[in-house]
């Protein structure tokens, strides 16, 4: 079976980003693709690498053009899906890119979104615990799916096996990021021209205001079957120059009595039969540049004794296992295809 496609958001980065995966998925047609100014144009206009998919055209972003396919992806800013989704309730299967569906807690999206709160959807990170089980096994079957926050899911995936096992403290987590601009999307900021971020290392969100905490914390919580409130943050992206990727670097408490080997084998039974997330040798971590435009994050992990902490380093690329790559994963699953289809772990060199 072909499953037909639109792809809300085509013009920007994260919408690029799923139409560069899908274009070469075997069991799907992508048949619309939409943005909001920049409807009327060629889509190659504004994704030149895409020259696959020169033919199409960007639409209007409305419902009725939206409806009527198998599968609809929205890779829009935050705040503004949630319009879209109330008015498709007819299609088979919608993937929400932005951040609309992410959270559980109303609460929680007033204090760092603001706006309307819509309903939770089936969180799109696969590989996660959630109270003993993957994630997936939530995402077989579903119709609407919440794609994660590139650094949410980073910082997620690095801790939730320790969190799961009960070998790290989560009251007491450091986490510092070094991210690349895409992550903010493709609107002009100022603060993110190339004049701006070359040569220099940019904080931002500083304090506990970024938007991926609360996601994080019910991440974790899931994990564990904790009270989100006993999942402490301190959370720093950092703006370096690179066009793509994120280098989460997490540290949290040694649990009391855990052992150097229950702490290193509680990674290692979460991820030792995963593909797309994958523990490196002990002694050895990641750089962005191993995972350029892979869906995989790769992760080292090391235990500091001295300090009495657990620090986890795990590389993503931002664009692919961050946003677009977890996204057409979970579609592969809700749709019964083979997870991996159309996905890589190769990355590109140098």
């Amino acid at each position: 079976m072909t499953y037909s496609v639109a792809v809300s958001g085509a013009s920007g980065y994260a919408g690029g980003e799923i139409l560069r995966l899908l274009a070469a998925h075997p069991d799907v047609e992508i048949r619309t693709v939409t943005a909001h100014s920049n409807a009327g144009q060629p889509l190659v206009d504004h994704q030149p690498h895409l020259r696959s998919l020169a033919h199409l055209t960007l639409q209007d972003t409305t419902p009725e053009i939206l409806a009527g396919h198998d599968v609809v992806f929205l890779a829009l800013p935050h705040g503004q899906s949630g319009q879209y989704t109330d008015a498709l309730g007819e299609a088979p299967l919608v993937i929400d890119a932005g951040a609309d569906h992410r959270l559980t807690s109303q609460s929680a999206w007033d204090a760092f979104y603001g706006g309307a709160f819509h309903e939770p959807w089936a969180y799109g990170v696969p590989e996660l615990i959630v109270e003993g089980a993957k994630q997936r096994e939530r995402l077989r079957d579903a119709t609407r799916i919440a794609a994660p926050g590139c650094n949410a899911s980073t910082v997620s995936l690095s801790l939730a096996p320790g969190v799961a096992a009960g070998v790290i403290d989560p009251s007491d987590i450091v986490s510092v990021l070094a991210v690349g601009p895409s992550g903010a999307g493709k609107s002009l900021k100022p603060h993110l021209l190339g004049s701006e971020i070359l040569g220099t290392a940019n904080p931002y969100a500083i304090g506990g205001t970024h938007r991926h905490i609360p996601e994080i914390r019910q991440a974790l919580a899931a994990a564990s079957g904790a009270d989100p409130e006993g999942i402490r943050i301190s959370f720093t992206p950092v703006i370096v120059p690179m066009s793509r990727g994120i280098l989460a670097t997490a540290t949290a408490p040694i649990a009391e009595g855990a052992t150097d080997e229950q702490i290193r084998g509680a990674w290692q039974r979460a991820y030792g039969d995963e593909t797309f997330v994958q523990l490196l040798p002990q002694g050895r971590f990641p750089r962005t540049a191993d995972v350029l435009g892979a869906n995989t994050a790769l992760m080292g992990l090391a235990v500091d004794r001295a300090a009495n902490r657990v620090t986890v380093v795990t590389a993503v690329d931002n664009l692919t296992k961050g946003t677009a790559g977890a996204a057409v994963q979970s579609m592969n699953i809700a749709l019964g295809l083979p997870e991996d289809r159309a996905l890589t772990v190769n990355g590109v060199a140098p």
